[in-house]
C-alpha cells in the first residue's frame, strides 16, 4: 500500500500556520506536500528551530505583499484561499488522499471584500457537498470525545430557525456514516443534546425538543440508527454518561465545542464530515500575539496529521 498522501494549507502568513507546519512534519507515514510562499515557510522553519527544506514536497503560492508576525494584511486574503483552492482541487483530483489545514483569520479575509464564513462552509461550497458536518475529536482522561455540531458558525439568535427535521436527519446520516466509514465504528452511538435549558423541560422552556430534534431522532432510529436524546447538554457531558457513546450531536458551536476544548485544547482536532475526501484541522486559531517567536504549540496540529494519515489508510481499507 502507498503512502496517504497529505496536503497541508499553510494558514495566515501573520499567524503561527506556517510555523507549526514546519515542525510538525517528522515521524509521518505519509507524502506530505506543504502549500504556501516558499520563502515566507523557510523563514519560518528556520526560527522555529525546523529543518530546511523540510521532509516534505513544497507547492510554492506567491504571496501578494510581505507578511510579517502579528501583523494582518488583507493583500494577502486572496494568497490565503489561494492555498485552499490548490489544496481542493488537488483533493477532488485525486493527487492527495487529505488535507489538514492550519489556522486562518476569518476577519481580515472579510474585510479584504471576499465573504468567508469559515473553513468548513468554504470546503463544502467549492467540493458541492450537499451536506457536510464539523465535528471535533479528542482524547480525554476518560476515552475519547467526539463533539458534532448540527449548526455551525450561525449567530445564537438565528439557531432555532435552523434546526428544523430534514436538516437534522440529514446532519446525522453524515454523522453516522462517516463514524462508521472513516472511524471504523461499526454501528456507532450518537447522543443528541436538547437546544434549550434541561432539554425544554417538557415543553416549559421551549419546544424545539418536542416538534423537531425529538422526531428526527425516532427517523433515525426507525432506519437503524443507535441514537439517542434529546438529553440536556448540562448533564449530557458527565463523563460517566458521555463515554457511552461513539459522538454527540450538539445544537451549535457553542453548546458543545467549549466542553470539548477544555477536555483536550492544544491537542484536539477538527474534522470535516460529508466531503469528497478528508480534512483535518487544528482546534485553535491564528494566535497573533505568539506568531514569530518561536512559542507556538504545534500541538493540535501534528494530532490533525496523524488523524488525517489514520483516516486515509482507514478508508483505503
Amino acid at each position: 500500500m502507498t503512502r496517504p498522501r497529505i496536503a497541508i494549507t499553510t494558514g495566515e502568513p501573520a499567524g503561527i500556520g506556517p510555523e507549526i507546519s514546519a515542525v510538525s512534519l517528522a515521524g509521518l507515514d505519509a507524502e506530505i506536500t506543504l502549500i504556501g510562499d516558499e520563502a515566507l515557510l523557510a523563514a519560518r522553519a528556520r526560527l522555529a528551530g525546523a529543518a530546511w527544506p523540510p521532509p516534505a514536497r513544497v507547492r510554492h503560492v506567491p504571496l501578494a505583499a510581505e507578511a510579517h508576525a502579528g501583523h494582518l494584511d488583507v493583500r494577502n486574503a486572496a494568497y490565503v484561499l489561494a492555498t485552499l483552492d490548490h489544496a481542493i482541487d488537488g483533493a477532488l483530483a485525486g493527487d492527495y488522499d487529505a488535507i489538514v489545514t492550519a489556522p486562518v483569520q476569518k476577519s481580515v479575509i472579510n474585510d479584504a471584500g471576499i465573504p468567508f464564513t469559515g473553513h468548513t462552509e468554504y470546503l463544502a461550497a467549492r467540493a458541492h457537498a450537499p451536506q457536510v458536518v464539523m465535528m471535533l475529536a479528542g482524547e480525554t482522561g476518560h476515552g475519547p470525545l467526539r463533539v458534532a455540531l448540527a449548526t455551525t458558525h450561525l449567530p445564537l439568535a438565528r439557531v432555532p430557525r435552523a434546526l428544523t427535521i430534514d436538516g437534522l436527519v440529514a446532519v446525522m446520516q453524515v454523522l453516522v456514516h462517516d463514524l462508521a466509514q472513516h472511524f471504523g465504528i461499526a454501528r456507532p452511538r450518537v447522543a443528541v443534546t436538547g437546544l434549550n435549558p434541561h432539554a425544554g423541560e417538557g415543553g416549559h422552556l421551549g419546544r424545539e425538543e418536542i416538534e423537531v430534534i425529538a422526531p428526527a431522532i425516532e427517523r433515525m432510529r426507525g432506519a437503524g440508527a443507535s441514537v439517542e436524546g434529546p438529553l440536556p447538554a448540562d448533564t449530557l457531558f458527565v463523563p460517566s454518561l458521555v463515554q457511552r457513546y461513539d459522538a454527540v450531536l450538539a445544537m451549535f458551536h457553542d453548546q458543545g465545542l467549549p466542553v470539548l476544548k477544555y477536555a483536550t485544547f492544544g491537542h484536539g482536532v477538527n474534522v470535516t464530515l460529508g466531503l469528497p475526501f478528508i480534512r483535518t484541522s487544528v482546534d485553535h486559531g491564528t494566535a497573533l500575539d505568539i506568531a514569530g517567536t518561536g512559542r507556538a504549540d504545534a500541538g493540535s496540529l501534528r494530532a490533525a496529521l496523524a488523524l488525517a494519515v489514520a483516516l486515509a489508510k482507514q478508508r483505503r481499507r
